[in-house]
């Protein structure tokens, strides 16, 4: 299959997701880029001591990065190359969450990892992403948790997983306000006596899901009357697409509650 002329490279806004020791002294990177997606980069000699990147290629910090040029194909093929790192500069940021916001932010970037396919740009998502990470940091945890709801249900609907919510997705009927409805992955918005959402939620929800932009603060507030059912709605989804009932971070924030 013959290569297309290598597309030139640019400075790209970009997040680490998640690291990998390469060798005693280099690094692979997963990183979330706005003009990019996903993708992946060797960070040659990274972690020697006198690297200007080793205080600099952390998670959750906004970089400003440079890579390799990447090879065109008419296909595939190439998708999942290692490109190289050329430079990556700090581009401001608040400081590193800890506790339980560390970990809504590993909860994130894994989430991103198992969704996004590599060289597929989301910039709407980025921006959401970039726009959730000081919420993760809030003193009451309803405002944690609903930065991670918000955050979830665009993730959704940017990866094409998240159904229309202002039907019955099954049978395309109006919603009744009279009525509850719970979000299955395989059947939409379905009828339920408990643990649903009243048809007037739904609709607040589609109303600024459907705008197409990433308003994150909008989606917050339409996301906070309803939580509870929200979390465990969304974590049934999230899960049926991703194939697997435990996330890492997910079993790791259960370890740690546990006596």
């Amino acid at each position: 299959m013959s290569a297309a002329p290598s597309r030139a490279a640019a400075p790209l806004a970009a997040y680490v997701l998640h690291r990998y020791d390469w060798s005693e002294s280099s690094l692979i990177l997963d990183l979330f880029t706005r003009g990019e997606g996903r993708i992946v980069v060797a960070a040659k000699g990274a972690k020697r001591p006198t690297s200007q990147w080793r205080g600099v290629l952390l998670p959750f910090q906004r970089l400003t990065v440079v890579t390799g040029r990447r090879r065109e194909t008419t296909g595939e093929e190439g998708a999942g190359e290692v490109l190289p790192l050329r430079s990556a500069e700090w581009a401001g940021g608040a400081a590193l969450p800890r506790d339980a916001a560390l970990l809504a932010g590993f909860y994130l970037n894994e989430l991103l990892i198992k969704l996004l396919a590599r060289h597929d740009p989301h910039p709407l998502l980025f921006d959401a992403y970039a726009a959730t990470l000081p919420a993760l940091a809030a003193p009451r945890d309803a405002e944690l948790e609903t930065a991670l709801r918000a955050f979830e249900l665009l993730l959704l609907r940017e990866t094409g997983l998240l159904p229309e919510l202002g039907r019955e997705t099954q049978t395309q009927r109006a919603l009744l306000d009279s009525q509850s409805y719970a979000l299955r992955a395989e059947a939409g918005l379905v009828p339920v006596d408990e643990g649903g959402i009243a048809a007037a939620g739904w609709r607040a929800l589609q109303a600024v899901l459907g705008r197409g932009d990433a308003d994150v603060v909008a989606l917050q507030a339409a996301v906070a009357p309803w939580l509870a059912p929200l979390k465990t709605q969304l974590r049934q989804v999230l899960h049926y697409h991703l194939g697997t009932p435990m996330l890492r971070t997910r079993q790791l924030m259960i370890d740690l509650q546990a006596p």
